[in-house]
């Protein structure tokens, strides 16, 4: 059951840039998630980028260091981007969920990455949101379930549906969307399995730049 929480909704400022957002972030409060993890882990890339990649959540390595996808996930996106003809320097990253959520039997112990559940995306949709509207983006891309859940149908199964592209209504106008795999999903598969996987990745990453206008 998602439990329900405050929301960022009033720490988000109205009207500002993206440099203004990233800088009142910390501050938030929408959700417990702040408390135990290291730091918000905002966005990286393009503040004018033509396509925006949407994760889950920060791991491990993104909430020491403050940057998302830098992990091995991260690294495997990169590689994907560019066999998909994507200029990794004309995108935008970022996460539905800007805390790390995290288990850990005790302190100094391996934290174990824990998903976040809706309400904590609902939480923190107000930053998503926000950060959509001021980068413009013309294509998003929603890498696993969690991102797509914060912006795409409710209908929509990353199981049925991925790589198929949808115009959805924002704020900004109609917008392309697609959704995909998280590039953790293709790190769990068995390594016999690894490749079709990856490539499958690629493809809707195809898809997705093929949608640029």
């Amino acid at each position: 059951m998602s439990v329900q929480r405050p929301g960022a909704a009033e720490f988000v400022p109205a009207g500002a840039d993206l440099t203004g957002l990233r800088e009142a972030a910390p501050a938030c409060r929408g959700c417990e998630l702040w408390e135990p993890a290291t730091q918000v882990v905002f966005s990286a890339g393009s503040p004018t980028a033509r396509l925006a990649l949407v994760g889950e959540q920060p791991g491990d390595q993104e909430d020491r260091r403050g940057v998302p996808f830098v992990g091995p996930a991260g690294k495997l996106l990169q590689r994907a981007v560019a066999e998909a003809g994507i200029d990794v320097a004309t995108t935008y990253v970022t996460n539905a969920v800007k805390h790390f959520r995290f288990t850990q039997e005790a302190p100094g112990k391996r934290r174990i990455h824990a998903s976040p559940d809706a309400g904590h995306v609902t939480a923190c949709r107000p930053w998503l949101s926000a950060e959509l509207a001021v980068v413009d983006p013309e294509v998003v891309v929603c890498l696993g379930a969690t991102a797509a859940k914060a912006l795409l149908p409710k209908d929509f199964r990353v199981t049925k549906h991925r790589g198929q592209v949808l115009r959805l209504s924002t704020t900004k106008g109609e917008k392309t969307f697609l959704g995909t795999i998280h590039p953790s999903a293709v790190l769990r598969v068995p390594e016999a399995d690894r490749d079709a996987a990856y490539a499958g990745l690629v493809a809707d990453l195809r898809t997705a730049a093929a949608a640029l206008s």
